[in-house]
């Protein structure tokens, strides 16, 4: 019953911790970690595992410390950061490499051997770590967070070429740091040679590529084939992807340790870049997966943490936390991409986003107890190194609580003041580029607000481009609108096309890009559930300016003399005043504050004006005459 309660409260905390950071816009890890930690002070997990495997008692009556339940959970937390890795394998789109190829190659190659070097010579003359085990600690913090920076940069938004490098970085980097950590440790930790053998440490490296990219390309295209013959059926699409990824990850493992991260990975990357197959069904599978596990991990991993440890590394935990986040990754970052297209700004705001995430903390753990179970065999140049193997975790979250915290807090703030991002973007991509909508889309651009208008006919869009709008002539349906439309400062999405199914399609479309809550839908004329020809209203978004208005009333409105106009309330002029003078037809359209923030006037919120708030709003001329 003990460990049924533990295996419920564990997601159980995880979904709180993120739903949490959700609410006040904290990094995820920070909770997460604070609710293992906690967990950590009334239940410790392998504890827990020794007394229901009957470890705890064998240890007691031996004399010796059971290693059984960490033996049990980082298998678990292997499988788990597999799933996770093709997840993330999923998310990456073999176009992007047009503008982030180069520096991502050299931020994964040499940008992560100048991280290594660094870090073992700062853990060594720092935390006065042997020098084996700091490049143990150099290899594992190679590694940055793609769990952490992936909901940075949705938040951020930064330019297009630096969220793609953040991004396949953040995703290659973690199989490229777990091998590094394999080669250090079989062939410098366990070797008990003073000089490195290269040529064995060449033909591991080559081994575990070769193996890892080899399955990975064999799963990818397996399941590609097995989705396009429709081998499966629908319902188990999502499962199978997993079952096959899991299975390839242990059989690369099987033939070389830590290969199986590679082969999970260019399986992703293989699926997501086949062109034969919609695979968005999976892709959401996956990153509803992807939550739970990372809740479930951190808090799990967490509450294996010992906090007085982190406290007990006093300054020179500080120092060398210091020294990663002000000089290490700068000094890697700078001297990978010197030569590169990238300018110094993105060049410097790339130095300001490494945080390390689950994979430097399941790996770290994993090696911890590699070195504490090293005692059979000829191991006496291990001596003192499984003492000090606990301190490789104790680091390692220090590290990433500390980057996590600055960089979750500093990121943004860095990114506008280098001209990269805006802060909460208001814009407006809209689909639909008709003469109202024109009008309506002039008028928030009078105000400063950020509109993109996208639509097929050509006379439209150079009609907005005319009257100072931006607008693409595109199918907002394709590929390549979502592939090249520049969304800098687009917050929201508005489907105003005069016809309802390509507004249903493109709200399904963009729902991944802007969320459910910002994206919003004007329907063509009044929907009846009574009506057969109605869509669905699984099908739509929020519905746009109340229930009575549609597209076709809005636009004979402005042809029969209604206006468009803006106006500003004050304390002189209230909410009842401009209904005194424009009537109680006047429709609301959006409110723009003081400090910028746009809200759209939907069905389900309706706006509620305050003093110093500007009004966009449709009004007719013989009213207001």
């Amino acid at each position: 019953m003990e460990l049924l309660s533990y295996l419920a409260l564990v997601p159980a905390l995880g979904i709180l911790a993120q739903w949490l950071a959700w609410r006040t816009r904290l990094p995820s890890i920070l909770l997460l970690l604070a609710f293992g930690i906690v967990l950590g002070q009334f239940i410790d997990p392998d504890q827990l595992l020794d007394r229901l495997t009957g470890a705890a008692r064998l240890a007691e009556l031996t004399g010796e410390t059971s290693q059984v339940g960490p033996a049990l959970l980082f298998p678990l937390v292997s499988l788990s950061v597999a799933i996770i890795l093709f997840e993330g394998g999923l998310s990456l789109q073999l176009r992007e490499l047009r503008e982030a190829g180069a520096p991502t190659f050299r931020l994964v190659t040499v940008g992560a051997l100048l991280t290594l070097a660094l870090t073992a010579v700062a853990a060594h003359w720092i935390l006065d770590f042997p020098w084996r085990l700091s490049l143990l600690l150099g290899a594992i913090l190679t590694v940055t967070g793609p769990t952490v920076i992936g909901p940075l940069l949705r938040q951020i938004r930064p330019s297009r070429r630096v969220a793609s490098t953040l991004k396949w970085e953040g995703i290659v980097i973690d199989p490229v740091g777990a091998v590094l950590a394999v080669l250090v440790f079989e062939e410098i930790v366990l070797s008990q040679g003073a000089s490195l053998n290269f040529s064995a440490t060449v033909l591991l490296l080559t081994k575990i590529t070769l193996i890892g990219t080899m399955l990975g390309v064999l799963g990818g295209f397996f399941l590609a084939s097995a989705l396009r013959r429709y081998w499966l059926p629908d319902h188990l699409h999502g499962i199978a992807a997993l079952g096959l990824a899991l299975a390839m990850f242990a059989l690369s493992n099987h033939f070389a340790e830590e290969s199986g991260l590679i082969a999970v990975t260019v399986m992703g990357v293989w699926l997501a870049n086949q062109k034969h197959m919609e695979i968005e069904h999976v892709i959401e599978f996956k990153e509803h997966l992807r939550t739970l596990l990372i809740g479930c991990l951190f808090i799990l991993l967490g509450s294996r943490l010992d906090p007085m440890q982190v406290v007990a590394l006093g300054l020179p935990g500080l120092g060398f936390l210091a020294i990663m986040i002000l000089l290490i990754r700068p000094l890697s970052v700078f001297g990978s991409l010197w030569g590169t297209a990238l300018s110094w700004q993105e060049k410097a705001f790339i130095s300001s986003m490494a945080p390390r995430g689950i994979v430097a903390a399941a790996v770290s753990s994993v090696f911890a107890l590699k070195l504490q179970q090293s005692h059979g065999g000829d191991t006496t140049h291990l001596e003192g190194l499984d003492e000090q193997a606990q301190l490789l975790s104790t680091v390692t979250f220090l590290v990433i609580i500390g980057t996590v915290t600055l960089y979750g807090l500093v990121s943004g703030t860095i990114a506008r003041k280098l001209g990269l991002a805006r802060p909460n973007p208001q814009g407006l991509l809209i689909a639909g580029a008709d003469a109202w909508v024109r009008r309506l889309a002039k008028a928030l651009t009078d105000l400063k607000v950020d509109v993109l208008l996208v639509d097929l006919n050509y006379n439209k869009v150079a009609a907005a481009k005319m009257d100072g709008i931006r607008a693409e002539c595109l199918n907002i349906l394709s590929d390549h609108a979502r592939e090249e439309l520049s969304l800098d400062g687009i917050g929201r999405f508005l489907a105003m096309t005069p016809n309802d199914e390509v507004n249903s399609l493109a709200v399904r479309e963009y729902q991944s890009v802007f969320g459910r809550a910002e994206t919003y839908q004007l329907d063509f004329t009044k929907r009846s559930s009574a009506d057969s020809r109605s869509l669905s209203e699984s099908l739509s978004a929020r519905v746009l300016f109340g229930e009575k208005h549609t597209f076709s009333s809005l636009r004979d409105k402005l042809n029969d003399g209604a206006v468009i106009k803006s106006t500003t309330l004050s304390d002189a002029f209230s909410m009842d005043d401009f209904r005194q003078r424009n009537g109680d037809d006047a429709l609301l359209l959006f409110l723009l504050s003081p400090g910028g923030n746009l809200q759209i006037n939907t069905l389900d919120r309706p706006l509620e004006a305050q003093p110093g708030d500007t009004l966009v709003f449709l009004v007719s001329l013989r009213v207001e005459g």
